[in-house]
């Protein structure tokens, strides 16, 4: 088991073992986003190992409520915690759930044939310190099964949990030094610029930034900050982050660090070498130069698959079912890019961003709820960094109204402000529902409260961005 793993905590995955060993039929229920989808590979490819029969159904969070207990054992990875389960804690069916959002429960509350394995029941905050791909990943060890963990860290960085200080933590810590010893990840520290394997330095360098620069989304800007620092932009072909020398990018870390200096309240400040740089994970199996070797985008073109609802084929590339699987993941990346690209143009050609005080929001009916919060996050980067963003869309279900999705710069955070809790609170009061990080979050709201939800919203964030 993990070394500093909680006794408790130790004697409840000793339990999941035997339930998981003893068992014949097993049914896993997995969410969709890449920390869901990373946790089912993990479990799946365990029962593989173990010659278990099993399937796996992928779901969003609203759709548990539903369910009815039919196969021995059940399964459920990175949800169930904040769900009714009363339906299978009736059942005969055996039930184990492997979550690290905030529980409902408390881990005593059912009989032996019910067991929830939840971080925060033994005081171990699973916003950043496990992830649910970890927690399912700490079953499998288990069963020694260590060529998994490199999915554990996956789903830690989809899930968003070095985010904050550029680097993973707790469990996530120890997952990750199953990994490097396995030589399955290579953990090295390196400037936060998304695309290091695949993009041109110049492109990948105009989307840097919690904090509008005179670079972001400016492509000749990047090409002349690189030529002013004697960093060539072609060496025989286009430089990626990955091809820079280390005093190539302490240069560009130095540059960067300046350049934000200037556009803080001195408060931040001590907060900007955060921004600027981080722990990268390469997975040491995948072909360099592609999208794959590198963890963040790696979890991308799984989201790119969960948010086309191709669940199967994010699936199969997780397992290593790569023939075809990795053409079509692919595919649906450049798909995705495409239509990421179209509903931006919409949105700078419409000026759809409205600013209240505190608070900046933009009207996105038509887009698709699976991307509304990509395109928010976005969004953020064109507008004023000292006010969170939220955009509205509409879902498929009528009875759920209209998603809502929130992205802000992580200066907020540090700031200590948690806008996943602030979400949540604040959706309850109309009549919904929410969560999320501190960054990143979102929730369900009626149609008819859009207006004030925004108003309780701006008004609770008076005196505090």
């Amino acid at each position: 088991m993990v070394e500093n793993q909680d006794p408790q905590m130790k004697k409840g995955f000793e339990k999941a073992h035997n339930m998981v060993k003893d068992a014949r039929d097993v049914k896993i229920y997995t969410h969709i986003d890449c920390d869901g989808l990373s946790a089912g590979a993990i479990l799946s490819s365990t029962l593989d190992k173990l010659e278990i029969d099993h399937e796996i159904e992928f779901l969003s969070l609203d759709k548990i409520e539903d369910l009815r207990a039919e196969n021995e054992l059940t399964i459920f990875s990175d949800l169930g915690s904040g769900q009714n389960l009363d339906n299978f804690a009736r059942s005969t069916s055996k039930v184990l759930i492997l979550d690290h959002h905030p529980p409902l429960r408390t881990h005593n509350q059912f009989n032996g044939s019910f067991l929830e394995l939840n971080p925060h029941h033994y005081g171990i905050d699973g916003s950043y310190q496990i992830s649910g791909g970890g927690m399912s990943y700490l079953l499998a060890k288990t069963f020694k099964f260590y060529d998994l963990s490199w999915m554990g860290v996956l789903s830690a960085v989809g899930d968003m949990q070095d985010s904050l200080t550029g680097r993973l933590h707790g469990l996530n810590q120890e997952i990750l030094q199953d990994s490097i010893s396995g030589n399955l990840v290579n953990s090295s520290y390196d400037l936060s610029i998304y695309g290091r394997q695949t993009r041109p330095l110049f492109v990948a360098l105009s989307y840097f930034g919690d904090v509008k620069l005179p670079i972001t989304n400016n492509r000749n800007e990047c090409i002349l900050l690189l030529k002013k620092l004697g960093i060539p932009t072609y060496d025989g072909k286009t430089r990626t982050l990955y091809d820079l020398s280390m005093e190539e990018k302490k240069s560009l870390f130095s540059e960067l660090v300046r350049m934000l200096t200037r556009e803080v309240p001195q408060r931040y400040v001590k907060h900007i070498p955060k921004l600027v740089s981080g722990d990268a994970y390469e997975f040491l199996n995948e072909e360099k130069y592609t999208p794959l070797r590198d963890a963040s985008e790696f979890s991308t073109a799984v989201n790119a698959c969960s948010r086309n609802n191709k669940y199967n084929i994010a699936l199969d590339v997780l397992k290593g079912n790569r023939k075809g699987a990795l053409k079509d993941m692919e595919k649906l990346a450049r798909k995705h890019r495409r239509y990421l690209a179209q509903k931006m143009e919409w949105l700078k050609e419409e000026e759809r961003i409205n600013k209240l005080d505190n608070l900046q929001y933009f009207e996105g009916y038509g887009i698709k709820s699976e991307v509304i919060g990509t395109i928010t996050g976005m969004l953020l980067s064109q507008g004023d960094w000292r006010k969170p963003i939220i955009g509205f869309t509409d879902v498929n279900d009528e009875k759920e109204g209209v998603k809502v999705s929130l992205r802000c710069s992580r200066l907020l955070a540090y700031d200590g402000i948690h806008f996943g809790k602030l979400i949540r609170r604040i959706a309850g009061k109309v009549d919904g529902s929410g969560g999320g990080h501190s960054v990143a979050c979102g929730a369900y709201i009626p149609q008819s409260k859009v207006d004030e939800f925004l108003k309780i919203f701006d008004s609770t964030l008076k005196g505090i961005v």
